[in-house]
């Protein structure tokens, strides 16, 4: 165990850790090196056997007196649609369920935190933002909901800046304020059992604009209601200084990206900054408001003008998010697993023509509603996973569909059509419009699958 953050004030207390994933791990491991007593659980069998022995401890049989915290995974819930046992006894016992944002809060008191979330987008932004930060120089780490457990982060210190990318799951359990530049790209329906709603979805994404503290920085998309009203209601409070962003229209006091003109009117006269449509790796409206996102954080946290749009230019792009694996015989493989519901799919339906279009696996609520202006660029879609058959009855004839069933089934007709019909720049597009738990761990494992199918094809020399 060989972690480098330290969180105070927990040596000798005993600390209960459920669930021993990507988060959970990294929490024992930080816990146990700052000296805790810890407590270690999962459910699965298979979790368990990644912890050492001593640290493990059945938590539905724990005596809850002892304790001071449960850590959770943020994949638990603890309200709706039904809170887990164990969670559910430690909150009765008055003990408080906390993230590891939260220890890592804690633990570096003295260094800088941009939380980022959104339905939508907010990926690519921790990315596209921690890239800026990285090539201007600035000593910064990248995590959270993203990549690294934010537990197995270097430590930073003063001076240093973790751009963490933050779910609903994760800031329900983070009761602290914790960022100092905090985004809010967008909010639509999504996850809507965990919150009990609309309403309760809502509120969970508000919690990031909690004011740390009266220099802290709040940045809105205003491109939808309920982040608009968000921005009034925040704005007219006046706990935080309220930056608006938009990719719809040009706003005062805020960051605009209309038509992929990168627009900077913050200070109050509009400064034209960089025209995204060049910028390869930011295709799209959705885009432009994302890197209007990371721009105005940029410039909040002290970048200079060229120092962010010289980021913007060179950003590489976001694994599972409209990557582009290859091209094949003039056929263009686009990898956008992390579509997980139908408003990140049409981020990238819009991007194209003459699409083959991979959809399917666990499905969300309201399944493909909203895609409907979308359709005639598709020539054929492929359904896969549990959603197939109600996918297809979704979209019924207007658009053909074939029942594939799995990825390398779609992927190999969708190649054979795309080839086939030698329609002008056609894409086979992965942008599955549901989670991945039907059939893969997550909707990475599900990208790379989609990645090693397109490179058996590359080998052959044919789509």
């Amino acid at each position: 165990m060989a972690s480098s953050i330290r969180i105070p004030n927990v040596a000798n207390q005993v600390v209960a850790v459920l669930g021993l994933a990507r988060s959970g791990l990294a929490a024992v491991e930080a816990l146990h090196n700052s000296g805790a007593i810890v407590w270690a659980w999962d459910d699965a069998e298979k979790a368990r056997a990644n912890v050492p022995e001593p640290l493990l401890a059945d938590l539905h049989q724990a005596d809850w007196s002892k304790a001071t915290a449960l850590v959770m995974s943020p994949g638990i819930p603890t309200t709706f649609p039904k809170p887990n046992p164990v969670a559910a006894a430690a909150k009765a016992a008055g003990l408080p369920l906390i993230s590891d944002i939260e220890l890592l809060y804690r633990a570096e008191p003295k260094a800088r935190i941009v939380g980022i979330t959104g339905t939508n987008g907010k990926s690519t932004v921790t990315t596209l933002l921690g890239h800026i930060l990285k090539s201007a120089g600035r000593n910064v780490a990248v995590g959270g909901n993203l990549g690294q457990a934010v537990l197995g982060l270097p430590a930073l210190g003063g001076g240093g800046i973790y751009v963490l990318e933050l779910s609903s799951y994760q800031l329900d359990i983070t009761p602290s304020a914790v960022s100092d530049v905090a985004i809010l790209l967008n909010i639509t329906p999504d996850h809507l059992d965990r919150h009990g709603g609309m309403e309760g979805y809502v509120a969970s994404k508000q919690l990031i604009m909690r004011p740390k503290g009266s220099t802290s920085i709040g940045i809105i998309g205003v491109d939808d209601a309920p982040c608009r009203n968000m921005f009034a209601a925040l704005k007219a409070a006046g706990k935080r200084r309220m930056i608006p962003i938009s990719a719809e229209r040009a706003i005062e006091a805020g960051v605009s990206a209309v038509d992929g003109r990168l627009v900077d009117a913050i200070a109050g006269k509009p400064i034209e900054i960089l025209d995204l449509n060049t910028v390869a790796r930011l295709p799209g409206k959705h885009n432009w408001q994302n890197a209007a996102a990371a721009y105005a954080a940029a410039r909040a946290l002290g970048l200079g003008i060229d120092e962010v749009a010289e980021g913007l230019r060179t950003y590489p792009g976001l694994v599972h998010r409209q990557e582009l694996v290859a091209t094949i015989d003039g056929i263009r493989f686009v990898n956008d697993s992390k579509a997980t519901n139908a408003d990140a799919a049409a981020k990238a339906l819009a991007c194209y023509d003459n699409i083959y279009w991979i959809a399917g696996g666990k499905p969300k609520e309201g399944g493909l509603a909203g895609l409907e202006p979308f359709y005639p660029r598709i020539r054929r879609a492929y359904l896969i996973g549990e959603a197939a058959e109600a996918f297809g009855k979704q979209l019924g004839g207007a658009v053909k569909a074939t029942q594939s069933g799995t990825l390398d089934q779609a992927v190999t007709a969708a190649a054979a059509d795309a080839k086939q019909d030698a329609a002008q720049s056609p894409v086979v597009l992965l942008s599955p419009a549901c989670a991945s738990f039907d059939q893969y761990n997550d909707f990475e494992e599900r990208g790379d699958h989609f990645r090693q199918i397109v490179a058996t094809l590359e080998a052959k020399g044919v789509a």
